[in-house]
């Protein structure tokens, strides 16, 4: 496998581009008027914006990316910060998943949740 891939309906194509090459930390590589493509080798995911009249609703629970340390956490926290995109909040040494996990959370135009986490150990209840 190469890419992992999500194509998410959006209201707004630009804030949307704006939002996700802040969160990426890249430029999408192809856009129209109605769609935006991201082609990420980090995590490999090639990701879709798509323009949509009305979201009806969040099909989805959230999303996120897994990394591999608690420093990575904090520097996806602070990189995101200097682009203007502040946390909702941070979860640290938090119970999710049957995980204690440190996380941090943000949100796109459209409302859909992006977790950056990092999974300490596994554990034997969940809070989700």
């Amino acid at each position: 496998m190469k890419y992992a891939h999500i194509g998410l309906n959006v209201t707004n194509l630009e804030k949307s581009i704006e939002f996700y090459s802040k969160l990426f930390g890249a430029d999408p590589v192809k856009v129209k008027p109605d769609y935006a493509k991201f082609l990420l080798e980090t995590p490999g995911l090639n990701f879709t914006l798509n323009l949509r009249d009305e979201v009806g609703g969040n099909q989805v629970g959230h999303f996120g990316i897994q990394v591999e340390s608690t420093d990575e956490v904090m520097a996806h926290k602070n990189r995101l910060a200097e682009t203007g995109i502040g946390s909702q909040f941070d979860e640290i040494n938090t119970t999710c998943c049957y995980a204690l996990q440190d996380k941090f959370w943000v949100h796109d135009p459209d409302g859909n949740g992006w977790e950056f986490f990092y999974t300490k150990a596994d554990v034997d209840m969940s809070s989700e």
